[in-house]
């Protein structure tokens, strides 16, 4: 990945992390890299534990950052989320979700689109 790409995936993820945040729901880990997939951010919502994948797009061409989340994907984050719960037993109790956080526009300050539940694990 370029440099530039980097950094405003680095960009979008932080505004990601601060909108969820100020939301209540409280950061567990980010960037989480197993041989299966990355996790974008972990965080707790009260009792659930909650996989985030944040999706950056300059525009909403090709459906926006939501739409590039297909089934690959989809596996991809919920055998990461299998590794997490793993090497993380102190959390394989709770209950968990996938949400996906579209992020679009300027990358300092991106328009964000939270997406609660956006898939299941069972889905996949």
């Amino acid at each position: 990945m370029t440099a530039p790409r980097r950094a405003r995936g680095d960009a979008a993820e932080a505004s990601a992390r601060a909108h969820l945040v100020a939301r209540g729901l409280r950061p567990v880990a980010a960037n989480a890299n197993y041989r299966v997939g990355e996790l974008d951010l972990v965080m707790r919502d009260g009792d659930t534990l909650v996989f985030v994948e944040v999706r950056y797009r300059r525009g909403a061409g090709f459906g926006g950052g939501a739409a590039s989340v297909d089934a690959g994907k989809r596996r991809r984050l919920v055998r990461a989320a299998e590794q997490f719960l793993l090497a993380h037993r102190e959390y394989a109790a709770l209950p968990c979700r996938f949400d996906v956080v579209a992020a679009s526009g300027d990358p300092a300050a991106p328009a964000l689109e939270w997406i609660r539940d956006a898939f299941r694990a069972d889905d996949c």
